[in-house]
C-alpha cells in the first residue's frame, strides 16, 4: 500500500485476494485498469445534468429572495423559515436515501427523487402564502437531499480507482454550474414575469430529465452481485460496461465484500471501529462547509445589497461565487486523483479562510470583492466536493450508499445553520466586513479535521507497513 494515498480497503484489513482465474471476474478491481467506457461516460453526463438541476433548485431562493421581499411587503427576518425549509428537507432526504438505495438500488431512488423535485417545485410557483411556500419547499429539498449522495454513489461505484476522484468532483461541477445559471436565467426572468417563473423552470426540468433517466441510466454492478442477481443479469451488466468481459461461465467476485467485514448494515455501521475516524472528521468538515456556502449562496446577495451594491451587482457576485465554484470541483477531483486527498481537501479549507479573510479586509471595492468570490467559490466548493469523493472512498459497498448520504445529511445540518442564522445575523446592523470575518472561523474548522483525519490515517498505514515486515 502506498502511503499518501486513500486506502482500497480499511487498514486493518487487508485484501489478500489475487484472482489468477480467467473465468473468476473481481467486480471490486474490474474496471480499476481498463478505460473509460461508453456506459460510465453516460452516468457521468446524467450525473452532471442531475446535479445541474439540484444547483438550480437548491440556489434558486437566494436569487428569488429580494423580488419575494418586495412583492409580498416582508422583512428579512421572516424569510429564516423558509430559507432554512428546503435545507431541512435535504437533510432529511440524504439521511433517508442512502439505506433505501442501499436496500433496493440506486438507479430507481434517484428517478423517483428527481421526479419529486420536478413536481414539489412547480407546487411552490402558486402558493399565495410564507406557510404554504415554506412546506411545498421542504418536500422539494426531500427530493434533491435523496438525488444528490446517490448519484455520488453511483459515479463512485461506475469508476476505476484511479479516477473516482475526478469522476465524482466533476459530476459536482453541475452544481456550481446550475446555480449560475440560476443566477442568469432567475434575473431575466423575474424582470419578464414573476418570481414564480424561476419555480416553474426548476420544475419542469427535472420532469424531462426523468425520460433520460429511465432509459440510460444503470445500475451499479457492485450492487448487483451484492443483491445476488441472478447470473445472466450481471453479465449482461458487465458487457454493457466492457464488452466481451463476461460470458455464461463467469464466476463473480467481490474481494471489498470478502474482507471488510461487512455484516453491519445501516448508519450504525459508519462509526464501527474501521472507520469512525474517518466518519467523524469528514462529518465535521462537511458541517462546517455547508454552514459556509449555504449562508452565502442563501444571503450573498441580500448581504451585498444591504453594502450599498446594487440589485444587479449583488445577482452577479452570487453567480461569480457559482462559476468559479463550478471551475473548482473539476479541478479538485485532478489534485486528489494524483496527490494525497485528505491533503488536497485541508488546503483547500484553509483557501477558504484566507479569501473570506481577504473579502472582509477589501469589501469596499466591487472589482475586488468580485474578484475575491470567485476564489472563494472555488476553493469551497472544492473542498465540499472532496469531501463527498473522500465519503465514496472510505465506505465499502455495502454501506457506501448509506455513508455518503449521511456525509450530505450531517452537512445538511450545517447548511440549515448557516441559512437559519443569516436570517439573524443580518439583523444584527454588522457590516459585510464584520460578516465576512465571522465566517472564517468554521472553514478553519473543517481545514484542521481533514487534517487530523490525515494525519491519523498515515499513522495507521505506517503501523500497518510496519507489522507486515
Amino acid at each position: 500500500m502506498t502511503v499518501g494515498r486513500e486506502p482500497r480497503f480499511p487498514v486493518n484489513t487487508p485484501c489478500e485476494c489475487n484472482n489468477m482465474n480467467n473465468n473468476v471476474l473481481d467486480v471490486h478491481t474490474f474496471l480499476d485498469d481498463r478505460p473509460i467506457g461508453r456506459q460510465q461516460k453516460t452516468v457521468i453526463v446524467l450525473g452532471l445534468l442531475i446535479l445541474m438541476l439540484d444547483g438550480f433548485d437548491t440556489m434558486m431562493m437566494g436569487f428569488i429572495a429580494p423580488a419575494l421581499l418586495q412583492d409580498w411587503g416582508i422583512g428579512r427576518g421572516d424569510l429564516g423559515p423558509l430559507m432554512m425549509s428546503g435545507i431541512i428537507g435535504l437533510s432529511i432526504g440524504s439521511l433517508l436515501a442512502g439505506p433505501l438505495a442501499d436496500r433496493f438500488g440506486r438507479r430507481w431512488v434517484i428517478i423517483a427523487a428527481v421526479c419529486a423535485v420536478g413536481i414539489f417545485c412547480i407546487t411552490c410557483a402558486f402558493m399565495n402564502g410564507l406557510h404554504t411556500l415554506t412546506a411545498a419547499r421542504f418536500l422539494t429539498g426531500v427530493g434533491l437531499g435523496a438525488t444528490m449522495p446517490n448519484i455520488t454513489t453511483l459515479l463512485a461505484e461506475c469508476a476505476p480507482l484511479r479516477r473516482r476522484s475526478l469522476l465524482v468532483t466533476s459530476a459536482w461541477c453541475g452544481f456550481g454550474m446550475g446555480g449560475a445559471l440560476c443566477g442568469l436565467v432567475s434575473e431575466h426572468l423575474i424582470q419578464l414575469h414573476s418570481w414564480r417563473a424561476v419555480f416553474i423552470t426548476g420544475g419542469v426540468l427535472p420532469l424531462v430529465l426523468v425520460l433520460a433517466l429511465i432509459i440510460w441510466l444503470p445500475e451499479s454492478l457492485r450492487f448487483r452481485l451484492q443483491r445476488n442477481q441472478p447470473h445472466e443479469r450481471l453479465v449482461a451488466a458487465t458487457n454493457a460496461l466492457m464488452p466481451g468481459s463476461a460470458s455464461a461461465s463467469t464466476k463473480f467476485i467481490n474481494s471489498e465484500q470478502s474482507t471488510c467485514e461487512a455484516t453491519i448494515r445501516g448508519p450504525i455501521a459508519l462509526l464501527s471501529r474501521n472507520y469512525r475516524i474517518g466518519t467523524l472528521t469528514i462529518w465535521l468538515a462537511m458541517f462546517m462547509g455547508f454552514f459556509h456556502l449555504y449562508f452565502l449562496s442563501n444571503w450573498l446577495p441580500l448581504t451585498a445589497s444591504a453594502a450599498g451594491m446594487s440589485y444587479s451587482q449583488a445577482v452577479t457576485l452570487g453567480i461569480i461565487l457559482q462559476v468559479g465554484g463550478a471551475i473548482g470541483n473539476f479541478t479538485v477531483g485532478l489534485k486528489m486523483d494524483r496527490y494525497e486527498p485528505n491533503r488536497i481537501v485541508s488546503i483547500m479549507f484553509a483557501g477558504c479562510a484566507v479569501f473570506t479573510l481577504l473579502i472582509a479586509l477589501f469589501s469596499s471595492s466591487f472589482a475586488m470583492v468580485g474578484t475575491l468570490v470567485f476564489l472563494l467559490g472555488y476553493v469551497l466548493m472544492s473542498a465540499n466536493a472532496g469531501c463527498f469523493a473522500l465519503g465514496a472512498a472510505h465506505y465499502p459497498t455495502p454501506i457506501r450508499a448509506t455513508g455518503v448520504s449521511w456525509v450530505f445529511g450531517i452537512g445538511r445540518v450545517g447548511a440549515i445553520l448557516g441559512a437559519g442564522s443569516g436570517a439573524v445575523i443580518t439583523t444584527w446592523g454588522l457590516t459585510i466586513t464584520d460578516i465576512f470575518t465571522l465566517l472564517t472561523v468554521p472553514v478553519l474548522v473543517a481545514a484542521m479535521a481533514i487534517y487530523f483525519k490525515r494525519r491519523l490515517r498515515m499513522k495507521a498505514v505506517s503501523t500497518v507497513a510496519q507489522q507486515r515486515i
